[in-house]
């Protein structure tokens, strides 16, 4: 398997990598969009597949098509997410679709790393993790509350899961914040579960509120943050170029070497 995407996060306690989504719904600005990534700091480049196919629905020759023309465009690892209604997307799939279409991004050989809902509504995420694995490819298994954050060791216990559990070779979960208390919860269960899992954790508290947890990684042991290029996939991403000039002055003042 190839593993280059794991020199760009850092889950040591240097600098947390830089994901950068791409949320364009035509071919044509999805390679003007993965284009100008040549001028941003960018680490990974995050293929949001519902995006693409946004109200159109599931196309697969669509997708595959668009995927070739991304990988030539793009020198960075792809992460492949498509992010479920469920979870905050915006094309529907059933479950079906949803697995067909994992397989089908696994098989081309073009991504580095794919997105996997843990709690994905079938069940089937381990079978699709299983799947990704056998193709060489590597999963982000992620999980997301846009209506609140769970207490701080129901946050830990289901990034343990997606470790121990489905075998996931990176651990996801994005929270929506009620209150401050809520953001050193999610801070909190950051550092405990960083500590306990073996592989790299990437946490976030969404919205305003949250912004702080995208820029503090470092601290807390989350290996990546999402910075917006073109558009935000999520509440309270910051502008990809701002968001590295955080990242470097606090890599400076804790005297480490900003990437």
């Amino acid at each position: 398997m190839d593993t280059a995407w794991k020199k760009r996060l850092n889950r040591d306690g240097g600098r947390p990598g830089i994901i950068v989504p791409l949320t364009s719904s035509s071919p044509d600005a999805l390679l003007e969009e993965a284009s100008s990534l040549s001028r941003l700091p960018v680490d990974v480049a995050e293929w949001r597949v519902d995006m693409f196919c946004g109200t159109r629905g599931v196309n697969e020759k669509d997708v595959m098509e668009a995927l070739s023309s991304l990988k030539k465009a793009v020198s960075v690892p792809i992460l492949a997410t498509f992010r479920t209604t469920d979870e905050g997307g915006c094309c529907p799939a059933d479950d079906g679709e949803y697995a067909s279409l994992c397989d089908k991004l696994c098989q081309s050989g073009l991504i580095d790393l794919l997105d996997v809902e843990a709690f994905f509504r079938s069940g089937g995420a381990r079978d699709i993790i299983a799947r990704a694995h056998a193709r060489g490819v590597a999963v982000v298994a992620s999980n997301h509350d846009f209506q609140a954050t769970p207490p701080k060791d129901e946050i830990v216990r289901r990034l343990l899961y997606m470790q121990n559990e489905l075998d996931a070779d990176v651990l996801k979960i994005a929270v929506m914040p009620r209150s401050r208390a809520d953001v050193l919860a999610l801070l909190s269960a950051t550092e405990e579960a960083s500590r306990l899992a073996c592989r790299p954790v990437i946490t976030m508290s969404m919205g305003p509120l949250g912004v702080i947890s995208r820029v503090c990684g470092q601290f807390f042991g989350s290996a990546a943050t999402f910075g917006a290029a073109a558009r935000a996939s999520a509440p309270g991403q910051m502008d990809v170029a701002e968001l590295d000039g955080v990242l470097r002055a606090l890599d400076a003042a804790c005297g480490g070497s900003a990437k």
